[in-house]
């Protein structure tokens, strides 16, 4: 139940962000939709197609669609309120990585993979979908960029491990490393922490 509430969380957030993004460039109400479900589900469809889990979740169970349908309204709808689009866009985005991070982790476990596995499964969870929106949007995908986005789910997954080691009940380990994720992310861009640039300044 709790990896199922992730999960829904999870599909909000990047729902939501997929919104803001898609109206920032101006889209109509269907190109707002697919910007959004591509979002919401991308990273989920990616990582269901890697280990072989057919159908893929969201055709199985529309809760899911559901879900989608109702964040968008609820984003266009109150549109006026969100007054700083780059901010609000932020906290959302970062929102999903961190919960969708560990989704897919919770579902590397459930199919037997190392702990190595799991971190990449859940780092294309939370990363897929954003990239799939920001190509559709003619954006380059934030994790291509030199911003600590990737970096942090895969921190967050190895910190999720460790703390497995410790006599925590599982639930205390996926809240706070889904709170490291989302700390990270967070300290990046308030103190614009980047990966080293390999090009040289000419």
């Amino acid at each position: 139940m709790f990896y199922f509430i992730l999960d829904i969380l999870g599909t909000i957030a990047f729902a939501i962000s997929g919104v803001m993004v898609a109206m920032d460039k101006k889209l109509d109400v269907f190109g707002v939709f697919i910007v959004a479900f591509v979002t919401a589900v991308g990273g989920g469809t990616l990582r269901d197609v890697l280990i072989g889990q057919t159908p893929l979740f969201w055709l199985k169970d529309l809760t899911y669609i559901v879900t989608i349908i109702g964040a968008v309204i609820v984003a266009v709808v109150f549109r006026s309120r969100m007054s700083y689009f780059k901010r609000s866009l932020l906290l959302f985005d970062t929102l999903g990585i961190g919960l969708y991070t560990l989704v897919g982790v919770e579902k590397g476990l459930a199919v037997g993979l190392s702990p190595i596995m799991c971190v990449a499964l859940g780092t294309i969870t939370a990363c897929f979908g954003g990239v799939t929106r920001d190509i559709l949007c003619n954006e380059i995908p934030v994790i291509f960029r030199r911003e600590i986005y990737a970096t942090a789910c895969i921190l967050g997954g190895f910190g999720f491990f460790i703390l497995r080691q410790l006599p925590l009940e599982e639930t205390y380990s996926y809240a706070t490393a889904i709170l490291i994720i989302i700390v990270i992310r967070l300290l990046a861009v308030k103190f614009k922490l980047a990966l080293p640039n390999i090009y040289k300044s000419t």
